[in-house]
């Protein structure tokens, strides 16, 4: 028998190192060990509805198995599906939308995925919010872009400052990111704040924008969704990202969608052929059922995450050293823990090892996010109320 080779093992890529990860994950990988070694955790880490999705969408996808919808469909998806969307689109937002520039795509990254890969490369510039969702920045190193921060702050309601934001764009600048309702903050940006950047863009006419509106139907206190299918100036350049995930708590079925402008819809369709072929069958008839079917469920679950909203702030701010502002959407707090003079990762790890409290550190979010954590409102009052009690405890002992 030979020896084994001494030679070097293959070298992957160099773009595959710049990849990051999403710390939500690997929270909740440490948060099951715990639980198998019999700990009771916790889990205000993890960003999914804790509520099942409304029967009458489970049905649908039954029915579409039972009717031999187990094919390929169009890369773009379905036409019942993307015309469903842009039915709901303008019944919601008023937003006339052609079904032919929705794409749907197996879960929201993979919009997100598409525009950075289409928009960034060496040389470029792509701003992002900090704090915000890490894949933002992760997918900007690996198209081997530069990523800008717009940084978002606690006295602005976690909203971005549009004059700030126009500030940061350059010749180099090729797309924006934009998140409203938010991850991780909770921040919903008011309508006065998108009507100054949208009219400040117009000076920037080759900036692309990403507006992620995962949330967009989660928001509180009786305030509108700002969407930025709104201003149809915009809309030659501009791509949303939206899906079925938080609204109706399929995070598991993989479905979401973007609307793209006329112009790239070839491209993104080219994209979806080379990496995904098309999204499952049946969980494509579920969307048309959960757009076109009863609300109810909808609307319930966010009564129930406005009740909660309320208790945890309420919890938070009693607590010595943490401050907590709340959120106008989605279903996150981001509480400035900077008063207990721990950083957001020793307070994290001492909340899961010795609380038993899964949270997220603010850093996993960005640099603007050190003195924050986040914490995900997606369980019922008696466990948000206990894991307060054992925050307090924690910081009291």
């Amino acid at each position: 028998m030979s020896a084994p080779s001494s030679s070097p093992s293959p070298r992957l890529a160099a773009a595959v190192t710049r990849l990051g990860s999403e710390s939500a994950f690997e929270m909740l990988a440490r948060a099951e060990t715990l639980k198998r070694q019999g700990r009771d955790v916790i889990n205000l880490g993890i960003g999914q509805p804790d509520f099942p999705t409304p029967p009458h969408v489970i049905e649908a996808a039954i029915k579409a198995h039972r009717d031999g919808h187990h094919g390929y469909t169009p890369a773009n998806g379905i036409l019942p599906l993307r015309e469903a969307v842009a039915a709901d689109l303008e019944t919601r937002l008023g937003a006339k939308v052609d079904p032919n520039c929705v794409v749907i795509v197996p879960g929201g990254k993979m919009t997100m995925f598409f525009a950075v890969l289409m928009l960034g490369e060496p040389g470029t510039e792509i701003v992002y919010p900090d704090p915000g969702f890490p894949i933002y920045e992760s997918l900007i190193r690996f198209v081997g872009a530069k990523p800008v921060p717009m940084v978002l702050r606690e006295a602005n309601g976690f909203s971005f400052d549009a004059d700030e934001v126009l500030a940061l764009l350059t010749p180099a600048t090729r797309l924006l990111v934009l998140n409203s309702p938010a991850n991780p903050t909770g921040g919903a940006v008011p309508k006065t704040e998108m009507d100054r950047l949208v009219a400040g863009l117009e000076r920037h006419p080759r900036v692309a924008i990403l507006s992620d509106e995962i949330y967009g139907r989660i928001v509180y206190g009786g305030r509108p969704h700002a969407s930025l299918l709104a201003y149809p100036q915009l809309r030659d350049r501009l791509i949303l990202l939206d899906g079925w995930s938080k609204t109706y708590a399929m995070t598991g079925w993989r479905l979401g969608f973007g609307v793209w402008p006329q112009a790239w819809i070839e491209t993104v369709t080219r994209l979806a052929v080379n990496s995904h072929s098309c999204v499952n069958a049946p969980a494509q008839w579920a969307g048309i059922a959960a757009l076109q079917g009863p609300q109810d469920a909808v609307a319930a679950m966010v009564r129930a995450f406005d009740e909660r909203r309320r208790a945890i702030v309420a919890a938070l701010n009693q607590i010595p050293g943490v401050r907590c502002a709340e959120p106008g959407g989605a279903f996150y707090v981001f509480p400035n823990i900077t008063g207990t003079g721990l950083s957001s990762r020793a307070l994290q790890d001492r909340l899961l090892e010795e609380a038993a409290v899964a949270t997220i550190s603010g850093t996993a979010f960005g640099n603007a996010g050190e003195g924050f954590l986040r914490l995900s409102y997606a369980a019922n009052l008696s466990r948000i109320a206990e894991a307060m009690d054992r925050f307090r405890k924690l910081l009291s002992a």
